[in-house]
């Protein structure tokens, strides 16, 4: 039977040779992702051979992500199965992309349904898009950047000395914006994660200062052998194209090397999938949910 325990930083190397041997385009997939956002739903993880598993506790019934690593699918899958019996539920998996989809309709036909969780679906840009905002569909984009450009601002790599004030900026953020609900309080622990163990996470990371203060920050990390993944975007909206702004600075500084860029999902907010979509993705990475009959 499958054991879960709490991520921790002793875990590392193992999770990221596995999240390696899939090269897996989720954002999920992250170490980082995976320590940084434990709380939200209660997560957990397991090993299994040379699988790495990542498991949500937070709900009526456990929820598994779709599992990394090399090995025999059919095997974890059962595993998994057997563990998810052992709660009298049907074993359910997020984050299924439409390549896992296929593998399992060959190892399991006629045994799960799928859905597709639109709001759980990445966005994935071009770098050289996201770094160049080229052509016509751009010209909002490189509006609102001609503006931002006339401001007396500093734009620099998040570097050790920054994440005392990075912490300050997030938390007067959430002090003046976020309801103290379970997400709101999920996503202040990951950001004070992130900060709390920078260089040990593997991050980086753009700020944006007027007058010497933090304006706007970003932080990010590879996520596969094509793609960088941004886990945070915060700026405060007084400064016309800050967004813009801190969104350019650090495709063009921090991705170079990198085909795709992973800007995460949508949550089904309205105002975020607009401002998504604005960016003209190159596709959505679509996820479904599978539940075994």
């Amino acid at each position: 039977m499958l054991e879960f325990k709490e991520i921790e930083f002793s875990d590392k190397d193992r999770i990221e040779a596995a999240l390696k041997a899939s090269d897996f385009m989720g954002c999920e997939y992250s170490f980082a992702n995976n320590m940084a956002w434990r709380r939200l739903a209660d997560s957990k993880i397991c090993f299994y051979k040379d699988f790495y598993i990542v498991c949500a506790f937070g709900g009526e019934t456990p929820v598994f992500v779709f599992p990394s690593g090399s090995g025999n699918i059919a095997e974890i899958i059962t595993e998994m199965k057997l563990f998810s019996d052992s709660f009298g539920c049907p074993l359910t998996i997020c984050g299924v992309t439409e390549n896992s989809l296929n593998m399992l309709s060959e190892l399991f036909p006629d045994m799960f349904t799928a859905e597709l969780d639109r709001d759980g679906c990445d966005y994935i840009y071009l770098q050289k898009d996201l770094a160049e905002l080229p052509g016509k569909k751009f010209h909002g984009k490189r509006n609102h950047l001609a503006k931002f450009n006339k401001l007396d601002y500093v734009f620099s790599p998040i570097t050790e000395n920054d994440l005392d004030d990075c912490i300050l900026f997030v938390t007067e953020k959430f002090n003046e914006e976020s309801p103290e609900d379970h997400s709101s309080l999920a996503e202040q622990f990951a950001m004070n994660t992130y900060f709390s163990h920078f260089s040990r996470l593997g991050l980086s990371g753009g700020i944006i200062r007027i007058g010497g203060k933090i304006a706007a920050l970003t932080v990010g990390e590879r996520l596969n052998s094509n793609t960088f993944c941004v886990h945070i975007e915060k700026a405060d909206r007084s400064f016309d194209g800050i967004y813009a702004a801190i969104n350019n600075f650090f495709a063009r500084s921090a991705m170079n090397g990198f085909t795709y860029v992973n800007r995460e999902e949508d949550l089904g907010i309205e105002g975020l999938r607009k401002a998504k979509l604005s960016y003209h993705p190159a596709f959505l990475l679509k996820k479904y949910v599978v539940t075994f009959n």
